[in-house]
């Protein structure tokens, strides 16, 4: 069965997506107020949960800013509720994801389903109905930036690039998704559009690069940072024309260490399982939001709003194309700051800053006559995460050799749990060549917050 899909839909939604980059501030106003009003309707009719928030109220003139702020814990406690549709029942829909094989399929033949990878501790699952889906492929198509506009012109359609996607090809997150679900619908692309797992040894994965030869890579900033490193040294041998990543922050050395290393553009965006397509870059290197589908809210620790120019302590997001799994005033848990001048490029879309967490690469060292091995943070949260089933965690590293794993729970259960990981991870890294890696486990333990503002899951204390 092939993904959902609606090319229809998804052509109106494109050009409406084009006009609505240059329009007006009231007309973009305008825009999202109507949308916000059938987005209130939609959850009122359909979720119970919601048809309690307006408590009789006419959804249509409520105020975005009067309702209740949403936390993920709570809606997937709540989850049979909160969606509008009585068939998405939550434990059918984790045997679904269970399984690696049904990525990219449609759940019930009318959603695209994926999984957060649960970094602020708790994991979360998200359906897309077809309305949606269109809404992500059109701001993918008209809004992402060209890098190269000359190739753009003579090759249109892309037929002459190939395209590595590097991430955790195992799981049903978004981006790998998204990225299968691009395979099923247009098969001619199989060839040159591959993934590749970052969960293998690094010398397995530059040996699979080497061979597919991309012209584009797909990635996490950490990932590409390591696989730059590779490319420095001569192992990596692949010639780029153009890099794209996503998924974590991204410092400007860290990013111009990338570029100069590949000798091609990179290009950053912002998105989340909550809403795949939040912010491209614009030819200035600036993020802006598309607000003509999404809101976001930055807060202080109370729940009030921050002025323009300031980092609040997390953001809300008001996804406006998903009627089916209402997320209004949702804790998306990012540090972003909505800046107040108007961009050079023109765009009327508001430019944001997002303030992410970045985890760092743990290096280990590797058998006599070896040389070390670098494991990316992504790789080791995944296996604490789809393996031990472990989300609120803190990993760091003591020494070349010595980890401590804790966590904030407590309790005899958490204590098997968080034993069971460090034995998982311990196997994980042996099998990569860190050989004699000892893991040491604390339960009720909080951990330390990064300079985002939220807590860095992987640390080195050899940066």
């Amino acid at each position: 069965m092939l993904p959902i899909l609606d090319p229809w839909q998804t052509c109106v939604v494109a050009a409406d997506v084009s006009v609505v980059t240059r329009a007006s501030d009231e007309a973009l106003w305008r825009l999202r107020a109507s949308r916000l009003a059938s987005l209130f309707s939609a959850a009122a009719a359909g979720s119970a949960r919601y048809r309690q928030v307006f408590g009789g109220r006419e959804p249509a003139a409520a105020k975005l800013e009067d309702l209740p702020i949403a936390h993920k814990k709570e809606l997937m406690r709540d989850f049979k509720s909160w969606v509008a549709d009585p068939a998405l029942e939550l434990g059918s829909l984790r045997d679904f994801v269970a399984d690696s094989a049904n990525i990219a399929k449609p759940w019930l033949g009318r959603y695209m389903v994926w999984e957060s990878s649960g970094s602020t501790g708790e994991s979360g699952l998200f359906v897309q109905d077809a309305a949606a889906m269109a809404v992500y492929d059109a701001l993918e198509a008209v809004r992402r930036p060209v890098l190269r506009p000359l190739q753009r012109w003579l090759d249109p359609w892309g037929l002459t690039e190939r395209i590595a996607f590097v991430g955790a090809t195992g799981g049903h997150f978004a981006s790998t998704v998204s990225v299968e679900r691009l395979r099923r619908l247009q098969p001619g692309l199989s060839d040159r559009l591959c993934s590749f797992s970052f969960l293998q040894p690094i010398d397995a994965l530059v040996a699979q690069l080497n061979a597919f030869r991309p012209t584009v890579l797909a990635t996490y900033p950490s990932a590409a940072v390591l696989l730059a490193q590779e490319r420095r040294c001569g192992r990596l041998k692949v010639s780029l024309q153009e890099i794209w990543t996503g998924g974590e922050g991204f410092s400007r050395t860290r990013r111009a260490f990338v570029g100069k290393a590949f000798e091609c553009p990179v290009a950053n965006s912002y998105g989340a399982s909550e809403f795949l397509s939040l912010a491209f870059e614009c030819s200035f290197g600036v993020l802006h939001l598309n607000s003509d589908w999404a809101i976001l809210e930055p807060v202080d620790a109370h729940g009030m709003p921050v002025p323009a120019g300031r980092a609040g302590t997390t953001t809300l997001l008001t996804n406006l194309a998903n009627h089916v799994q209402p997320l209004i005033r949702y804790d998306l848990g990012d540090r972003v700051t909505l800046l107040s001048p108007r961009c050079a490029c023109g765009s009327r879309l508001p430019a944001i800053e997002v303030d992410g967490r970045e985890d760092d690469t743990l290096v280990f060292r590797g058998a006599r006559g070896t040389p070390p091995v670098k494991i990316v943070p992504l790789a080791v949260s995944t296996v604490l995460e789809e393996e031990a089933g472990l989300f609120d965690f803190q990993l760091l590293q003591r020494g070349p050799v010595e980890l401590l794993l804790r966590t904030s729970r407590s309790g005899p259960e958490t204590q098997a749990a968080l034993k069971k990981a460090g034995r998982m991870l311990e196997d994980f890294l042996a099998a990569r060549g860190a050989d004699g890696v000892r893991i040491r486990c604390h339960v009720g333990e909080s951990g330390c917050c990064g300079p985002s503002g939220k807590m860095k899951r992987v640390i080195s204390s050899q940066r």
